[in-house]
């Protein structure tokens, strides 16, 4: 997605450790608009006629799965990273089987770990796995790749091959 690679260009910023921030406009002050569009732009690679939920994990793929789910009219659920200090007592679980067909949705994809937990959430539930779409993912941390060679249908509008500070390569669109 062009917009998307001209907002990390221009306003993203890379730090030592290969760490890339685009919390000025995707994932802590939010350009809202880019999010609808690129809700949009995951409508042209997911049958959302067929998806009955958007899942991610907490916190900061929150807002644009949520962009996702309203624009598509679906509802969104996040998987919680850790026990919450707010629940008292104990924590009470149950196996349970789904009909849902999942559409994972995350704003930064890194090494994979995160996708590849929610993808074992959504096939413990028994529900389908029809894709992952990822707005930014880092590409040289080999995670997306790991992904698809296990045959997953993931989407990412902007794959970033190399970062250095001043230069930021992307990889050629599939």
């Amino acid at each position: 997605m062009q917009e998307l690679k001209e907002r990390i260009v221009k306003e993203g910023k890379v730090l030592p450790g290969n760490i890339i921030k685009v919390d000025g406009f995707l994932n802590h002050r939010i350009d809202t608009g880019l999010l609808t569009r690129i809700a949009e732009e995951f409508g042209k690679y997911f049958n959302m006629d067929e998806v009955t939920m958007v899942l991610t994990a907490e916190a900061s793929g929150i807002a644009l799965a949520t962009a996702v789910a309203t624009y598509f009219h679906k509802p969104m659920i996040f998987a919680k990273k850790a026990k919450s200090d707010n629940i008292e007592g104990g924590l009470y679980q149950s196996d349970i089987y789904s009909y849902d067909k999942v559409l994972i949705i995350d704003d930064f994809m890194a090494n994979g770990e995160a996708m590849r937990g929610l993808c074992d959430i959504v096939t413990a539930a028994g529900a389908t796995l029809m894709g992952i779409g990822c707005a930014v993912e880092k590409g040289f941390q080999g995670g997306g790749d790991r992904l698809r060679a296990a045959g997953v249908n993931l989407k990412s509008l902007a794959i970033i091959e190399s970062a250095e500070p001043g230069n930021i390569v992307f990889r050629d669109d599939d």
